[in-house]
């Protein structure tokens, strides 16, 4: 796989990042579909490049496009919504929430593969966001759809341990070491 490839090289601090990567990419919970989703939203939110590439190349050896277009979509979305809903929470005035948010979500309501599976891909962008709002929210859409708390708990450990990869990408670029 390119993303265990790529934290193959990484110095021994990031040993456990490159094992977590490995160990939530194999099997679990989660269908393939749902699991690279996952990975593609999870890296397109920490915002790597290299690690970005990565993901979508495997990806797209293991699941449709529809399901790459999906994830990325999320993750733009929830770069948005995020921000948006995670100010309303943090001021928490009735007077902002009675606004209209008139923010453009065509994608959430339309998405290119499963609906689901889209609101599971916004779940681990904002767990990543920290958006407590929408980490409820998205969440309790996927658990009514029918996805488990054992999936739900899968797909947010996959969006913590690529934030780690990108994040260790970072540090040994910034020391010389990556």
């Amino acid at each position: 796989m390119a993303a265990i490839e790529l934290l193959a090289a990484l110095p021994d601090f990031a040993k456990d990042a490159r094992l977590n990567l490995q160990s939530v990419l194999g099997a679990g919970s989660l269908s393939d579909a749902q699991k690279w989703g996952c990975a593609v939203t999870a890296a397109a939110t920490a915002r790597h490049p290299g690690l970005l590439r990565a993901m979508l190349a495997d990806a797209r050896a293991a699941v449709p496009e529809a399901v790459v277009e999906d994830a990325l979509a999320a993750a733009s979305l929830m770069a948005m919504n995020n921000v948006f809903y995670r100010f309303r929470h943090m001021v928490g005035k009735p007077a902002y929430a009675e606004r209209p948010a008139r923010l453009r979500m065509n994608r959430m309501v339309k998405p290119a593969g499963s609906k689901v599976d889209f609101e599971l891909f916004c779940l681990v962008a904002s767990a990543q966001n920290a958006c407590e709002t929408c980490v409820g929210s998205h969440e309790a859409v996927v658990t009514a759809g029918g996805v488990s708390v054992d999936q739900v708990h899968d797909a947010v450990r996959i969006g913590a341990v690529v934030q780690a990869a990108a994040v260790s990408l970072e540090l040994a670029a910034a020391a010389g070491e990556g």
